[in-house]
C-alpha cells in the first residue's frame, strides 16, 4: 500500500520552551508540555537550533535561569524528548526562506526565531508549537503560530 502526503499526520515544530517545560516540573506549564508530547498526533519536530537552545538552557545553572543539569544529563534528556521526533535539516531552502523572512520586521535576536520558522516552512510544517507565542507573532502570516496552553 503506497501512502500519500494526505496519508501522513502534519507536521509541527516543537520551540525550545516547550522542551524545557517538559522538563522542569517547577514551570508553570509543565503539564501541558508533558500532555502536548505523549498526545499529539501530529508528527513532531525540532531543528538543530532548538535541541542547541535547549542544551544551553538545560546545562546553564539555576542561578543564571539554567535547568543546572550536566552535559550528560541534558543530552540525555534530549534523547528522550527526540523519541518519535524529526530532526529537521537546514539547507539552501532554509537559507533562502530566512533571507525572505529577514525583508520584514526582523533584525537582532529575532533571528533566531525566524530561522526556526525558516526550517519549518522549508519542510512543509503547520505549525510552530510554542510557550510564548509572542515570539513568533510576526510571522503568522506566513506560518501557524500554536500556543501550548
Amino acid at each position: 500500500m503506497t501512502t500519500t502526503s494526505a496519508d501522513r499526520p502534519p507536521l509541527v515544530v516543537v520551540d525550545t520552551n516547550v522542551l524545557l517545560a517538559a522538563t522542569d516540573r517547577s514551570r508553570d506549564h509543565h503539564d501541558a508540555a508533558t500532555r502536548f508530547l505523549n498526545e499529539d498526533i501530529r508528527q513532531l519536530a525540532v531543528c538543530p537550533q532548538i535541541v542547541r537552545e535547549y542544551l544551553a538552557v538545560a546545562s546553564r545553572p539555576v542561578a543564571v535561569n539554567g535547568l543546572g543539569l550536566s552535559g550528560e544529563d541534558a543530552v540525555a534528556n534530549v534523547g528522550q524528548l527526540l523519541e518519535g521526533m524529526r530532526v529537521l535539516t537546514e539547507g539552501p531552502a532554509t537559507t533562502a526562506s530566512l533571507m525572505n523572512l529577514m525583508a520584514g520586521p526582523t533584525a537582532g535576536k529575532q533571528v533566531h526565531d525566524a530561522n526556526v520558522v525558516a526550517v519549518a516552512l522549508a519542510h512543509r510544517a503547520v505549525a510552530v508549537v510554542t510557550d510564548n507565542t509572542r515570539h513568533f507573532s510576526r510571522f503568522a502570516d506566513v506560518m501557524g503560530v500554536e500556543s501550548l496552553t
